[in-house]
């Protein structure tokens, strides 16, 4: 190794040298026409080879290197390091994990990369974090939907620097949502919605507002699920991972039966399109709510229907939440189980309740004493 230029406060730069043999087998001392660069990190000695034979640019590179570190950036491994990058290997851990969220992540990776494709990580900062959410503003996008495009970009970052690609991430500010639900759909209503579906689409989407599942839980329920008095759904199947048990009572059992006798030997699915899984039918619905005058309902909010009524049906909480599968009692404030109908409901009930209390008490005047 040749002799090192030090920078005080920086490091140093140096030329490697090493031995090579003449065809006469002779050595002679070799040194590179390339400098290297040396800083520290935590008492860690990191090196760096400059493409460049000018010393002017070996020292260049060296102090840019030691004021990246005081940034929190360390060395030419972050420098490579790209937003494509950082996306496959969240979609990659989204796979081998067997997330069910994959089509999800991959949507907001696809509005992700509108804005930061080609970027290396390095220059994505808190400030084009904040003209990416600016722009999605613009063309609509609700808070809700950037957030979750945020909280991508965040553990992408996050897995980067488990794996030792990145040593930093940006700050990644969210946005405030308004979690209130407010689409509910009274019976008369879904009865009128019904008629209006397709007929393969009648019993399926009963089966949501009865149920209180999800969409994507109805789709991938299969045959080896259901049983003569129950529905069992495993935990693989299940979004929050845990089996859940269904009993087959009054139309659940009908549409069950149903499905049973339009089964396609083929078709492992209980609901299906002549023997094809059932996707996105979102055509369908707006053409029904078109027709029934509804205005802007979502499948989903058959799940919230469905909670109410277990509600309302004086199912307890504890109980509702196994039948639809939620984990924390926070639906219910989120879902306003609770409308302004049930709070009148309440109030009558109070006030007839006082009025009982009212008429059986008799007052009895306290006689005087003499």
């Amino acid at each position: 190794m040749s002799e090192r230029k030090h920078l005080e406060g920086f490091g140093s730069i140096y030329r490697k040298s090493f031995k090579r043999k003449r065809s006469d087998g002779t050595e002679y001392q070799y040194v590179s026409p390339n400098w290297t660069v040396v800083y520290y990190h935590h008492g860690e000695e990191l090196r760096e080879q400059v493409d460049s034979t000018e010393e002017r640019d070996a020292l260049k590179l060296l102090k840019r290197r030691v004021q990246d570190l005081g940034r929190g950036i360390i060395g030419s491994k972050e420098e490579r390091v790209t937003f494509e990058q950082l996306t496959d290997n969240l979609k990659t851990d989204y796979q081998v994990n067997a997330k069910r969220s994959l089509a999800s992540i991959e949507l907001s990776i696809s509005h992700l990369e509108k804005f930061f494709a080609g970027d290396k990580a390095r220059y994505i900062t808190t400030d084009r974090i904040n003209s990416y959410i600016a722009k999605r503003q613009e063309q609509g996008a609700a808070n809700g939907s950037i957030n979750r495009e945020l909280s991508a970009l965040k553990r992408s970052f996050s897995l980067a620097i488990q794996a030792g690609k990145l040593f930093h991430r940006p700050y990644v500010p969210m946005l405030e949502e308004n979690n209130a639900r407010q689409g509910f759909l009274e019976h008369g209503a879904f009865l009128a919605l019904r008629a209006e579906l397709p007929e393969y689409l009648k019993d399926p989407v009963s089966f949501l507002y009865l149920s209180g599942w999800r969409s994507g839980e109805m789709k991938s329920l299969e045959w080896r699920d259901v049983g003569t008095d129950a529905i069992r759904l495993r935990a693989e199947k299940s979004k929050n991972k845990k089996p859940r048990v269904l009993p087959l009572r009054g139309e659940l059992a009908g549409i069950i039966e149903r499905a049973r006798e339009a089964r396609k030997p083929e078709c492992v699915f209980v609901f299906h399109l002549d023997g094809r899984p059932i996707g996105d039918f979102r055509k369908a619905w707006k053409s029904a709510l078109k027709a029934t005058g509804l205005g802007k309902l979502l499948p989903h909010d058959m799940r919230r229907s469905a909670v109410r009524n277990f509600i309302r049906a004086g199912i307890p909480e504890k109980v509702a939440m196994g039948l639809s599968g939620h984990q924390t009692r926070s639906v219910f404030d989120r879902y306003h189980i609770v409308s302004e109908d049930d709070l009148a409901a309440a109030s009558d009930r109070l006030f007839s309740h006082l009025e009982r209390q009212a008429e059986a008490v008799k007052v009895v005047p306290i006689r005087k004493a003499s």
